[in-house]
Order: C-alpha cells, then structure tokens, then sequence
C-alpha cells in the first residue's frame, strides 16, 4: 500500500505547485538585475558595424534598451509605439538586436517604419541578451542615470504600458 501512496503523494504535490505556477501572469517575471548595474558589453553597431554600442552609452541620462528581433512577431506590435515615443523626445531609446540576421534587421526597420534607436547593438548570437537575462523578445529595460537597471518589461511596449508604468518611472528617475 505505501508503495502506492508515495507516487499519489508526490503526484499531488506536484500538482500543487503546476497549479500556482498557472496562476501567475508570465510578464511579472522577476529580473536579478534590478537595481544592479547595466551588464557590460561592446557590441557592432546594426547599421555601422565598424563602430561600437557599449553599455557605456546608457550612463549619464535616463534611458530604455528594447531587446527586438525582426523575426518577432510583438515587436511589430510594438514599433509604432516605439516610433512615437522617439519622435516625442520623451525618453532615450537604445535598441539591442538579438539573434538576428544583419540584412533582415535593417529591412525591418524600413518596412516597419523607421528607426526609432539612438542606437542599436547588433547581438548576433544572443550573448549579450543572455547576460541581460533575456528570454524572448521584446524585452524592455529602463536604466537611470547612473547606468543601474531599474524595471525590465517583458512584451511590447503599448500606450497602456507607457502611461502606467514605464511613464512615471522615468519622470521619478528624471527627477532624481
């Protein structure tokens, strides 16, 4: 009989913890880099692969880098917003490409728009994604003044997500 009852036992429990996990809401995914320094990296450049986007450039004022790929089905839902934001001056946006293809990426931007990137590091093969704790795009990360990340955003960035969270986040750090 016990030999029956410890499966059962481990079965439920394990249930148990499947069911909590279903509960949770998969963009709430807690980031260990939060409050840490941005994770160094000198990467190409997209359109400029000769010069360099280091995590050196997201120091001295409040900005965000959008993780996007152009075989990422939400980062054209979110582009349009992207663009708007860039035009409204309302926050630096620095973009890293990842695991992408070169000639794929710059067709993107074209077709989707334009480019709304002050700049945009070229991760070919997902390295510094993976040291920023990527898993899948898009992924948007708000870093302060002093180069510390501050709030990671998992999805696209729409208008509801800016005005909610990512807006007066970044005015409070503006202001620091």
């Amino acid at each position: 009989m016990a030999r029956y009852l410890i499966p059962l036992v481990l079965f439920i429990i394990l249930a148990i913890f499947l069911g909590i996990g279903l509960t949770r809401d998969p963009k709430l995914v807690p980031s260990p880099l939060i409050g840490k320094p941005a994770p160094a990296f000198n990467l190409p450049r997209l359109h400029k692969p000769d010069e360099k986007f280091s995590s050196q450039m997201l120091k001295g004022k409040v900005s965000m880098l959008n993780v996007w790929a152009s075989w990422c089905a939400a980062c054209r839902v979110e582009h349009p917003f992207l663009m708007y934001l860039a035009g409204r001056d309302a926050v630096t946006i620095y973009g890293l490409n990842y695991k992408d293809e070169r000639n794929d990426a710059k067709r993107w931007l074209v077709q989707y728009g334009g480019n709304p990137y002050t700049s945009i590091g070229y991760d070919h093969d997902g390295r510094v994604g993976m040291d920023w704790g990527v898993y899948g795009v898009p992924e948007t990360f708000v870093i302060d003044k002093q180069g510390i990340i501050r709030y990671k955003h998992v999805g696209a960035v729409t208008e509801d997500v800016w005005q909610k969270t990512l807006l007066p986040l970044i005015n409070k750090l503006k202001a620091e």
